[in-house]
């Protein structure tokens, strides 16, 4: 999901020594979220004002827009997919699809209580993102995130500080 085309990924793993969040509440999930960080990928390279937007779709799962921008051929990118739950929907653990029937690993590690941030990553430690309901995140919030993936044994120090200012033309 967020940002997580996970293109021919085709797994729905977990990085070993992780675990997903429990009491997870997709309706709280819902809505718009900003990429703050993230690894790099071919599928999101070169883009920033990126977010993710999920909402519920007819069979149950949830539609997934991530759209980026390019701010130096200034133009839009949009992907849209699906996500379903792997196993219990109280468990932050989701199988998403931006290809057909090929499916990558979304896995909420760490969660704000009021939904307002969220460590995610994908089925391995090539997949991290650091995500907020608004598009400039508290400094000490977001180190701490940077931390933990840190403990999860992520590559920090690779991760991509996401544009999110005033440079991001109106979505």
């Amino acid at each position: 999901m967020s940002s997580v085309a996970l293109a021919g990924a085709g797994c729905t793993g977990i990085p070993d020594g992780t675990e997903p969040v429990s009491g997870f509440e997709l309706n709280r999930y819902l809505g718009q979220w900003y990429e703050i960080a993230r690894l790099d990928h071919s599928f999101e390279r070169d883009l920033d004002c990126v977010t993710a937007s999920y909402s519920l779709r007819d069979d149950g799962g949830v539609r997934v827009i991530n759209r980026g921008y390019n701010l130096a051929e200034q133009e839009w990118n949009e992907a849209e997919g699906r996500a379903y739950f792997i196993d219990d929907e109280n468990i932050g653990r989701l199988k998403v699809s931006f290809f057909g029937p090929f499916y990558g690993g979304y896995n909420v590690l760490e969660l704000d209580d009021d939904y307002q941030w969220a460590l995610v990553s994908g089925p391995n430690r090539d997949y991290l993102w650091i995500l907020s309901r608004t598009p400039v995140m508290e400094s000490a919030v977001e180190e701490r995130l940077r931390q933990r993936a840190a403990e999860l044994n992520f590559p920090t120090d690779e991760l991509i500080d996401v544009v999110q200012d005033q440079t991001c033309p109106e979505r």
